[in-house]
């Protein structure tokens, strides 16, 4: 089989061709008045379809190390985030973890299977493509409420009938506008989480979406990969900001000062609360706290991470050739 890499347009229009029922991510965020999930299919075997944008790389928010002795579970993990399109205003995570044994579940991947499944979640079954994020997929698998969110996930069971499956619709599609929020949308005026189970306005509004909060500042928490943050705007309202696993937190400062956050609102612990913001990774701007431009992994070519191979990145290999050439006196 050909390597997939940057000739994606002929494949892209005969993935797209291939339609089929999807659910939407807003009927599978459902809640009762309670918090709890209410979608149909979550005590049932039934598998539902979504489709939507990759949000994350699965390396930056869990370790997937397989660990298949870990004595508390879960081992090794994987999840990444869709968000839905066009009036489809939510989003899923989908999750797998190693050893169910450990936890409540049933079964536990050897390293050498676990290995199998990292490699299976993570490349169009049809095709072999690398998934990364900004790339539009569709997923099928069960339903299960955890923490105040319904995920996609095995339902803690290896038993290949409770896979899930993720298949390509469309490559580098790009990442989706973060939507532009402000504390006092999502926080009450005593620094309280607004929650309603319509989802007309607060936090739920936003689950599983890519947000921007602008002009915050950091005034507390520990800055370093799977630390948490809290964020502070004029108001004196407060968010939790979860660093993901990158280097970037501890390769680069701190920002400080103003600046702005763009992540993946999220929600983890009370079915009505314990809402935060997940920043997968950092590139050190300064400015903004956010995994800005992730570099499509089939577009070798991209020097510089617009997601389109072209002769702007020849003209930054030119200027960069030789750069760090021995006895240039560049090399680190």
């Amino acid at each position: 089989m050909q390597k997939v890499g940057r000739g994606l347009m002929g494949l892209t229009v005969i993935l797209l061709a291939a339609t089929c029922f999807a659910d939407t991510h807003w009927k599978v965020q459902g809640i009762t008045p309670d918090g709890d999930g209410n979608h149909p299919d979550l005590l049932t075997m039934n598998k539902v379809t979504v489709e939507g944008v990759i949000l994350n790389d699965p390396l930056y928010i869990v370790d997937g190390t397989p660990d298949e002795y870990a004595p508390e579970g879960p081992g090794g993990m994987w999840e990444i985030y869709i968000q839905g399109g066009p009036g489809d205003h939510a989003g899923t995570a989908i999750w797998m973890g190693q050893c169910y044994d450990n936890v409540w579940g049933n079964g536990t991947y050897t390293d050498a299977e676990w290995l199998a499944e990292l490699y299976r979640v993570n490349h169009d079954p049809n095709t072999g493509y690398d998934f990364a994020p900004g790339d539009r997929v569709r997923v099928t698998g069960l339903l299960k409420f955890f923490n105040g969110k319904t995920n996609i996930n095995e339902r803690h069971d290896t038993d290949s009938d409770n896979d899930f499956t993720v298949e390509l619709l469309e490559p580098a599609a790009g990442l989706p506008q973060p939507e532009l929020i402000t504390l006092s949308q999502v926080k009450d005026a005593i620094d309280d989480f607004i929650f309603d189970y319509t989802r007309t306005i607060g936090c739920e509004y936003y689950q599983n979406r890519l947000v921007r909060i602008n002009d915050v500042n950091i005034t507390d928490g520990t800055w370093a990969p799977n630390e948490v943050l809290t964020i502070t705007d004029d108001t004196g309202r407060t968010f939790d900001v979860l660093l993901g696993l990158s280097k970037g937190f501890s390769n680069f400062p701190m920002p400080t000062g103003y600046i702005d956050v763009i992540g993946i609102f999220d929600q983890e612990g009370s079915s009505t609360g314990d809402y935060r913001i997940w920043v997968p990774s950092y590139d050190g701007n300064g400015k903004v706290l956010t995994d800005r431009r992730p570099k499509p992994r089939n577009l070798y070519g991209d020097i510089n991470n617009d997601g389109i191979v072209d002769f702007t990145d020849f003209a930054q290999f030119a200027a960069e050739w030789l750069q760090c050439a021995p006895g240039s006196g560049s090399c680190n």
